[in-house]
């Protein structure tokens, strides 16, 4: 959620972050008035250039638009992959730089827009996980219960040759 500070609300904290005492960082003002450091930072440097106050249209516009990437809706990010497709590449970072994006953001939500089949397939693909983990489970349990045979057919074994040797066997006897 982003907040909307008002001009005279901007042009204090940045008299207040000027005028500040020695050994007070900009960031404990910044922390103090509930604002983003590099948003105060922002704004500092904005009052340098004489452009806090009165936005030019262009800073207004890039203000308005500009949000995180992980905020923008679907039908924006459908009509940016679009406004892109066709733009070459120094154009696309031009049109990202005003917007507050990469370029890397573009070509994700267009793989995202492209690969929406691949959703309906990730559900065919999550029942086919689903069918092989319970196949390797089946098949975890036969191996157990052939191992535990296994066990008891060499316990038997070893009990058999001990009663072998211990009451004497003609076949054992042959063989020495």
């Amino acid at each position: 959620m982003s907040l909307k500070f008002n001009q005279s609300f901007k042009v204090q904290a940045v008299e207040k972050a000027l005028n500040r005492g020695e050994g007070v960082g900009i960031e404990n003002i910044a922390k103090e008035l509930g604002v983003g450091f590099s948003t105060l930072q922002k704004w500092i440097r904005l009052s340098k250039d004489q452009n806090l106050e009165h936005p030019l249209p262009e800073q207004r516009q890039a203000m308005m638009i500009e949000k995180r990437p992980q905020d923008w809706n679907l039908a924006d990010r459908l009509s940016m992959v679009i406004c892109c497709d066709s733009l070459s590449d120094e154009d696309i970072s031009k049109t990202c730089r005003e917007r507050g994006l990469f370029s890397h953001h573009i070509q994700q939500w267009k793989c995202d827009f492209t690969n929406e089949k691949a959703s309906s397939s990730s559900i065919k693909k999550q029942a086919d996980v689903k069918a092989l983990t319970n196949e390797n489970r089946a098949l975890r349990k036969e191996l157990n219960r052939k191992e535990k045979a296994l066990a008891e057919t060499a316990a038997l074994l070893v009990l058999q040759k001990k009663v072998n040797v211990m009451w004497g066997s003609n076949d054992e006897g042959s063989l020495q």
